[in-house]
C-alpha cells in the first residue's frame, strides 16, 4: 500500500502567498508521486484570517481532492494551528510548512528519502543564516537560542524551522502532550526520536508581510523559556543570597568607617537607594513567579487550544 504524506499548512492572512505556494507544492507532489508512488494530503489550517484566505483554500479544495481544510472560529495562533493539523492529519508521514515559501517544498523529496532509507524518525530544517532579517532581530534570536540551551535540558537547535517531516510514531508522541501553553520547537526536541537536520540559506517571503513582530517573538521566547526550564525560578534565591552578601559587606564598611575614622553615616539618600534596589529585586522575583503561576492557571482551566468553525476533513 502506498504511503500517505500529510502536509500541514497554518495560514493567517496568506491570500497573496497561496497561489504561489499551491503551484509550487503541486509540482513537488507530481514529481514524488511518479518517483515513489506516494499519495498526498494537503491540510490547510485557516487561523482566523481576515482576508480571503479561506475562500482561496475552498476553491482549491473544490477542484483537488487532496486539499483539506480546517477553519477556526477566531485567531488562536500558530501553535493552535499546528496541533489542529497534527490531530486531523491521516498520513503515515506528517510534514509542516509555511505558506509563504520560506520553507522550500523541494526539500520534501530529500526528507522522505532520509526517513525511508536512512532510518530517521524526523527530518527537520534549519537556516544557516538570517539574510533579510533586521540585525537587531537576528541578534536577539541568537541570544535566545544560546540562553535556552544553557538553562534547559531540552536541546533546541539554533535556526530550526517548524518545517519538518515526521513518522506517524513521532506525531502520535507529540499528540500525547495535551498542553495548553505550547512551544512546538521545544516539544519536538523533548519527545526525542532520531532527527536529521537539513541546512539551507534563508528564503524571503514570496508575498505578503510577516505576522511576527519583534514583540510577538519576544513573548513567544518567554513562553519557550517558561515551558522548558525552571531555572528562572531559582533567580529569586540567587538574588536573595547576593543581596544578603552585599548588605553584610556594606554594614561592615559602615561600622568600620564610623568607629575607626568617625565618618558619619549618610541618611536619606543611602536609605532611598537601598529601598528602591531591594524593592526592584522583589518585584522582579515576584514577576517571575507570576509568569509560572499564570501558565499553571491556564493549564488547570483546560480550555481547548482551538475551536473549529468549519472543515471538510
Amino acid at each position: 500500500m502506498s504511503d500517505l504524506i500529510s502536509i500541514i499548512v497554518p495560514c493567517y492572512n496568506e491570500e497573496p502567498s497561496l497561489p504561489y505556494f499551491y503551484e509550487e507544492v503541486c509540482k513537488v507532489f507530481s514529481s514524488m508521486e511518479q518517483k515513489y508512488g506516494v499519495n498526498f494530503e494537503l491540510l490547510f489550517v485557516n487561523d482566523g484570517s481576515r482576508d480571503q484566505t479561506l475562500s482561496v483554500i475552498k476553491r482549491y479544495a473544490g477542484s483537488d481532492p487532496r486539499v483539506k481544510y480546517i477553519s477556526f472560529s477566531r485567531n488562536f495562533g500558530k501553535e493552535g494551528a499546528i496541533i489542529a493539523g497534527l490531530t486531523h492529519a491521516r498520513g503515515d508521514y506528517v510534514a509542516m510548512m509555511d505558506a509563504d515559501l520560506q520553507d522550500p517544498p523541494s526539500l520534501l523529496d530529500e526528507m522522505y528519502t532520509a526517513i525511508k532509507e536512512e532510518d530517521y524518525d524526523c527530518v527537520g530544517t534549519r537556516r544557516v543564516d538570517r539574510k533579510g532579517e533586521p540585525p537587531i532581530r537576528s541578534f536577539f534570536a541568537r541570544c535566545f537560542y544560546k540562553l535556552i540551551n544553557q538553562i534547559s535540558k531540552t536541546e533546541i537547535v539554533d535556526g530550526a524551522r517548524d518545517f519538518r517531516l515526521m513518522t506517524r510514531q513521532m506525531t502520535d508522541a507529540i499528540l500525547d502532550m495535551p498542553e495548553y501553553n505550547r512551544f512546538s520547537k521545544g516539544i519536538f526536541g523533548w519527545v526525542g526520536f532520531r532527527t536529521k537536520w537539513l541546512e539551507y540559506e534563508n528564503v524571503e517571503r514570496v508575498a505578503g508581510d510577516t505576522k511576527w513582530s519583534f514583540w510577538k517573538l519576544f513573548l513567544y521566547s518567554l513562553d519557550g523559556i517558561i515551558a522548558f526550564s525552571t531555572a528562572p525560578l531559582s533567580i529569586a534565591s540567587v538574588l536573595g543570597i547576593i543581596c544578603l552578601f552585599i548588605s553584610v559587606v556594606i554594614i561592615l564598611i559602615i561600622i568600620a568607617k564610623t568607629l575607626i575614622w568617625g565618618d558619619p553615616v549618610a541618611g536619606y539618600p543611602s536609605m532611598m537607594c537601598v529601598i528602591f534596589f531591594l524593592g526592584g529585586l522583589q518585584l522582579f522575583s515576584i514577576g517571575i513567579l507570576g509568569q509560572y503561576l499564570a501558565k499553571t492557571y491556564l493549564e488547570t482551566k483546560r480550555r481547548p487550544v482551538y475551536i473549529i468553525k468549519e472543515t471538510n476533513c
